[in-house]
């Protein structure tokens, strides 16, 4: 016998998303639809465009130092200084975002939707074919854009030094501190990717709201953070054992953790018991 389930998704699949919301038993559900066709398309994708889309999110996610450097660098001291200068932590992800760019925290909710609907080794591998693709061009393109900051002549004296500064200020946390503020920053850019798409109208605002709350709260996030490290490693500033395990592994492990592992399979949950329901 066909469960609610399997009854429910069938004719969802053939609704148009502007009128999911009509047919669907709750907004999680619609959303959750939204997310899965969506997560469906990623999946699907051809490598090399997975690859060049990831490189080029990389490379555009290097605004979020490049405005941080120049507000610290132009700031006066003033007490609530760090507030205003943790605007620019945001630039990078409103451009990556606006340009439909690929970004691995946002892989840790979407294609997750499908794999948790229909859970095989093919979906499986399909999902860290992608992760691993995206990953990998968001890393190399943020150490593009560090390798053109640190040699070629672009910035002020004072930029370039708080560049050094705020790089330095992330490599000072334990391998520990990067596991657990990174399960914080996965959850939080999971949740404005589901909310984004609950409300695209406030789609930059919401955007704006996630990232700049990672900023305050000093969450390390793995694009933006292996820019500021690839900056120190150019700069002699540190080593790649160092990269790697203080920052890179710990980080990716909580962003898995807090956008998959925590907020993927929870909004799952909470639509499969809708569905379930009716």
């Amino acid at each position: 016998m066909e469960t609610a389930k399997n009854q429910m998704e069938a004719p969802a699949k053939a609704i148009p998303a502007e009128k999911l919301e009509e047919h669907m038993p709750s907004k999680a559900a619609t959303v959750h639809e939204i997310l899965r066709r969506e997560g469906e398309r990623e999946l699907s994708r051809e490598v090399f465009a997975l690859f060049w889309s990831a490189l080029a999110g990389g490379i555009t996610m290097s605004l979020s130092l490049v405005a941080r450097g120049i507000f610290q660098a132009n700031l006066p001291e003033i007490e609530l200084g760090f507030l205003i200068e943790a605007v620019g932590y945001s630039f990078g992800f409103i451009f990556v975002i606006a340009a439909g760019q690929q970004l691995f925290t946002e892989n840790t909710v979407t294609p997750v939707i499908p794999v948790l609907r229909r859970p095989s080794l093919g979906n499986i591998a399909r999902l860290l074919r992608l992760w691993g693709t995206v990953l990998a061009g968001n890393i190399i393109g943020g150490m593009i854009a560090a390798a053109v900051f640190v040699w070629m002549p672009l910035f002020s004296t004072e930029t370039d030094e708080a560049f050094l500064t705020i790089s330095q200020h992330l490599m000072e946390k334990t391998p520990t501190q990067m596991f657990t503020g990174g399960i914080v920053s996965g959850w939080m850019i999971a949740t404005m990717v589901w909310a984004i798409h609950g409300l695209e109208a406030s789609k930059l605002s919401l955007v704006f709201l996630a990232t700049y709350l990672v900023a305050i709260g000093d969450f390390p996030h793995v694009v933006v953070g292996s820019i500021e490290v690839a900056y120190l490693l150019f700069m002699n500033a540190t080593w790649v054992s160092e990269a790697l395990f203080t920052f890179l592994i710990p980080v990716t492990l909580g962003n898995i953790v807090g956008g998959t592992a925590i907020f993927a399979l929870v909004s799952h949950l909470e639509v499969r018991a809708d569905e379930e329901e009716a």
